[in-house]
This record gives C-alpha cells, structure tokens and sequence, in this order.
C-alpha cells in the first residue's frame, strides 16, 4: 500500500495549457494533424547574441552556485531596466533573481499570508490559473476578482474595493493580462491606488510579464503611482520579451521584500541558472533588434486573428491590447453548434477540426453573464493562424448545418 499525498498536494492546481499540450502530443503521435494554439510562448528563437552570452559563460567556466540573489551584474542591468519602463529609480539591492518569474508569485503569497489564518488574496478571473492555485496551496483564501468584457477585460474598481476586508493581504495584478490581452489603463491604476491608499495594509503583486508587448501607447505600472512601490512587487523577466521561456529568468524588485525572497530562493532552487543569468544580462543590455522584430510580429498577427475571428458568425472577438492571447466570446457559436459550453466546444474543436486552443475554465470559474470563451495563443506563424481559424471557421458552418 502506497502511504497518502498531503490534501495540499492532492488539491494542487495545474496550468492546463501544458494539460491540453500533452493532449495534442498524443494526438500528433496517432497521425492526426493539428494547428495548436494553446501554449503561451514565443515562437522565435532566442536572438543569436543571448546564445553566444550562454556559450561565453560556459566557456568561461561559469558553473557553480551564485549569490541567492542573483549575480550582481544582472541585478543592477534588471533595476535600471525595470525602473527605465516604469519612470522611477529603483535599487540593485533591491531586485532578486530566480529560475522564471513564475516563482515570485508563491514567494509572495508566502511572504504576505499565514497559512490558516484566513488572510484572503485577490486575484483576477479569468486569470494565470498558478494564482489561485498558489494562494490555496499556501493556505490563504483565494478571492476571485471578475474581469468584465465591457470593459475590454479590466475589473471595476467598486468590485475589487467590495472585495477587501481586514483579511485582505494581498492584491494580484496582471497588466497585460493572460489569458484576455487586457490592459489596465494609466486611468484604472490611478482608481486601483485610491481604493489602495485607503487600505494601506495590503500589498500589491504586479505581474509585468508582458510588459515589453503593448500594443497602443505606453506601458503602465502601478508601481510608478505616489505611494504604490513601497508596497508593490514589480515582476518581470526574460521569458516573453527575447523568446527565453526555457531560459528559466525572471526578476522582483521590492524593497522590503526583496531580503524575504532571498531566503525563499536559498530554500528552494538555491540560486536561477548561472549560464542563464549570464544570458538575460545580455538579453538586457544588449541590441534589442530581435525583440523589436517579434513584437511587431505579434501586433500584425493580433490584427490578423482578430479580423479573422470577427468574420466566423457566431463570434465575436475584441482587439486584445497586449500579449499575444486572442480572447473571443463563443457563446453564439456554442448555441449555433449544440455545444453545451466553451469546454464542450474545445473538445470538439479539438476532435473534430484539428485546432488546438483552451476553454476559459482553464482560466478559473467562469464569470457570470460574461458568456463562454476560449483562447488563442498567437504567438504562431501567419499561415498556421490562417489555417486554423478557417478549420475553426469551417467546424462551425459545418455543425450548424446539422444542428439546423
């Protein structure tokens, strides 16, 4: 008899992106052909410049443990890159390495809640599902935090200070947003830190992952508001920005915390990849050419996707202002179809045209009165876009015909 997982263990959430992965995987291995959009990384290879980086550090005999923190020369490129994009100065002291920025979120979580004492955490749904799993896995309270279609998938402010309680502790943000593309305007973020001044015991995690890819005007941070970066931790890394998902580096900068995070880096991961950190220097302060180039990749491929959406009846999409995540509301098309929800509709989308995408249950409990959705990672060549949304195009006049 195998003796018993912990209920932390067993209740652990997932990212089903990797769930569905493994299901096309399986499906590929059989013979099927299948265009898959459901994966959140860059398509491109790591610019050459990062790669040669790498090569030098291992030649150079740079193969042992750093500092918990991160070698010094990364960490004073990060704080002078983060603070350039966000308008203020911010210290190396206080800016921590680790393997991805993926970490930072349950360092945070654990720096901030106690576990059974009931401190709540808000976070935004549909949202990077590893939030609500990390805030339960933790033991804090997971608070859902409804993101709104009408408002191009921000939140209303009423609704997040609704949500605050003497329990609240902490407050996630994620700007540009996974799974929606959504942006918090510079005007959002100023009612998020009035409602925040008047509860000035909570903290802040700003998921900046995708700050290098907005699309229409400038990026915007919480952090850069009066009184905001105190309190918040800016969360970045090399991932989306210079196609380095692999490379496992992201980077938090906050002053308080940032002591706190050394001791969780020194005991978990002991320190992120030296090789790699070698390569995200250079990834910073290097040409940025390559990374120029990929975001306008992206923003023609947005246009395209959207476009093509928008011509399948019984969809409708809106222009995602960030990312590379295409968010289309398929509750016509579910009706048209025979489909009991956006799961059902994935599933078959899967089976039956080939087309590879996530159901918006993946991305937490689906809000009510703000319909069924799936999403589109369009970080994918022009020509796979076009393939698939005409499979997904053809599925659905295909079906309606046999519902009718």
């Amino acid at each position: 008899m195998t003796p018993a997982v912990s209920r932390r263990t067993a209740e652990l959430g997932t990212e089903n992106a990797f769930v569905v992965l493994a299901e096309v995987h399986a499906l590929v291995r059989s013979g099927k052909d299948v265009i898959s959009f459901c994966i959140g990384q860059p398509d491109f290879p790591t610019p050459a410049n990062i790669q040669e980086a790498a090569i030098r550090a291992i030649r150079e005999g740079r193969h042992g443990y750093t500092a918990s923190a991160g070698i010094d020369e990364l960490r004073r490129a990060a704080a002078a890159y983060l603070g350039r994009m966000r308008g203020f100065d911010i210290r190396p002291e206080d800016v921590v390495v680790a393997a991805g920025a993926k970490p930072f979120i349950a360092y945070t979580i654990l720096s901030v809640t106690d576990a059974g004492a009931g401190d709540e955490v808000i976070y935004p749904n549909p949202g990077f599902p590893i939030y609500e799993s990390q805030i339960a896995a933790s033991g804090a309270v997971p608070v859902p935090l409804p993101l709104r279609e009408a408002r191009d998938f921000a939140f209303d402010p009423a609704e997040l200070e609704a949500r605050i309680t003497p329990r609240t502790k902490l407050l996630i943000l994620n700007s540009p947003q996974n799974p929606t593309g959504g942006i918090l305007s510079r005007r959002v973020l100023e009612d998020i830190a009035g409602i925040l001044r008047r509860h000035p015991k909570v903290w802040v995690y700003a998921d900046e992952i995708y700050s290098r890819l907005v699309y229409e005007g400038e990026f915007q941070s919480i952090a850069s508001l009066p009184e905001m970066y105190e309190r918040t931790v800016v969360a970045d890394g090399a991932s989306k920005t210079w196609a380095m998902t692999g490379w496992r580096i992201g980077f938090a900068a906050n002053s308080a915390l940032a002591p706190h995070f050394v001791r969780w880096v020194t005991n978990t991961e002991s320190c992120a990849s030296h090789v790699s950190q070698w390569a995200a220097l250079e990834a910073i302060q290097g040409p940025q050419d390559e990374a120029e180039a990929m975001r306008a990749s992206f923003l023609r491929r947005r246009d395209l996707i959207v476009r093509l959406l928008n011509e399948i009846p019984g969809v409708t999409c809106g222009t995602p202002g960030g990312a590379f995540y295409a968010w289309p509301n398929v509750t016509e098309a579910c009706r048209m179809i025979g489909a009991g929800d956006s799961e059902v509709f994935r599933k078959r989308l899967l089976a039956e045209a080939g087309v590879a995408v996530l159901a918006d249950i993946h991305f937490g409990t689906r809000v009510p009165g703000e319909g069924q959705h799936i999403r589109f990672s369009y970080a994918a060549p022009e020509q796979s876009i076009e393939a698939g949304i005409g499979r997904m195009a053809e599925f659905i006049r295909k079906n309606t015909r046999r519902a009718a």
